[in-house]
């Protein structure tokens, strides 16, 4: 339930064409359901504009797939599985073709999948993805899928880390013209530095676990992008691809 689907049925029931009893089975769904093991928010993009995304892990194939389930019947929002595994994945898929939902679109994310139904429709603004190696992928495909659900269409600059700084300065006037940038690195993490001097654009940095044995798996490009020269960079946890397009869905209008 959003705010546009709760006056779409007060205007209903104003009408006549929705019975009030009928509204207040609906209404019964807020602020949220509970499944026996697991109470689905369904106030959450009511109350704060962002639909509730399902996090695979630690998950049972068949909560997955019942959970999209009732975001599916429930709310006319985005519905995001994230992290998912390949039994997941299908176990969701054989529940919504069975409902007449389609499979969702599948972005590969690594070693999982990011599952989207019904992604928002266009809302603007020019999002800028950059990744300063290609093993920063994973994070990178699961941010942009997830800005994708949520009605941006962000631009993907692969392999632009500061080791060969030229590949990033050949990708100045994209970044100049940004309305937001997404940095994802590894290593030492100081591309977010780099960009957040280049670029008028807010920006999120997203440290990775690539890296060799200093780089303590994300930690040290964590510590260094929250340390960056570069005034004003938001910083996310380490691999939240999914947490820095969220930051991107709240800072732009």
């Amino acid at each position: 339930m959003n705010a546009s689907s709760l006056r779409a049925l007060i205007d209903q029931v104003a009408s006549g064409e929705c019975a009030p009893d009928d509204a207040v089975r609906q209404l019964r769904r807020l602020p949220y359901a509970d499944l026996g093991f697991a109470r689905i928010d369904h106030h959450r993009d009511l109350r704060q504009g962002m639909p509730e995304a399902v996090y695979g892990p630690g998950k049972a194939p068949e909560h997955c797939a019942a959970i999209v389930e009732e975001l599916l019947a429930a709310t006319s929002a985005p519905v995001l599985l994230t992290r998912a595994s390949d039994a997941q994945v299908k176990a969701v898929t054989a529940l919504t073709e069975a409902l007449g939902q389609g499979t969702g679109e599948v972005t590969v994310t690594g070693t999982s999948s990011t599952m989207v139904f019904r992604p928002a429709a266009d809302r603007g603004g020019n999002v800028v993805v950059v990744t300063a190696g290609t093993a920063d992928l994973p994070v990178a495909h699961e941010c942009t899928a997830v800005l994708r659900a949520l009605g941006f269409a962000p631009t993907l600059l692969v392999d632009c880390g500061v080791a060969g700084l030229h590949r990033l300065l050949a990708e100045v006037d994209r970044l100049a013209m940004a309305d937001a940038v997404v940095v994802i690195a590894g290593m030492e993490g100081a591309l977010a530095s780099v960009v957040g001097g280049l670029t008028p654009a807010p920006v999120v940095a997203v440290p990775t676990s690539t890296g060799y044995g200093a780089a303590f798996e994300g930690l040290t490009a964590l510590l260094a992008m929250l340390a960056a020269c570069a005034s004003g960079v938001t910083v996310v946890g380490i691999d939240n691809g999914y947490g820095a397009a969220c930051a991107i869905a709240r800072l732009l209008p």
